[in-house]
């Protein structure tokens, strides 16, 4: 148990960093390019972990806990969207937050499910 938590913050830690360095190397005013490219990655990321869990058991249920809750959970950024959003709307920026929130919800759902298929294709 002590190992899968321990396997978890150091992912998170590590996912954390790496989104920190995106938005750093990647500013944007206006619409939050960065966090939807983020995003996008990271489910991207995680459907390829979750084929690679399920097709054959080619990783372990440690290195999927180190990947997708760790990496992934660290990396992608719901929070950050939610806050974005909220300020868009309260900006009145009403377009710019729907269309946010759609190309973010289609696109990472997508990304998801090309990440599984190009493992279990």
């Amino acid at each position: 148990m002590i190992k899968s938590f321990l396997l978890v913050g150091f992912g998170g830690a590590l996912g954390a960093m790496c989104r920190y360095f995106v938005g750093v190397i990647w500013k944007t005013n206006g619409f939050p390019f960065s966090t939807l490219l983020i995003n996008i990655i990271g489910s991207l990321i995680i459907g390829i972990v979750l084929g690679l869990s399920e097709k054959n058991n080619l990783i372990s249920d440690q290195l999927k806990l180190f990947l997708a809750t760790g990496i992934c959970g660290g990396f992608t950024t719901f929070s950050t969207f939610s806050v974005e959003n909220m300020l868009l709307i309260k900006a009145g920026n009403y377009v710019t937050a729907a269309v946010y929130i759609f190309t973010s919800i289609v696109a990472c759902i997508l990304a998801t499910f090309v990440g599984f298929k190009i493992i279990n294709n």
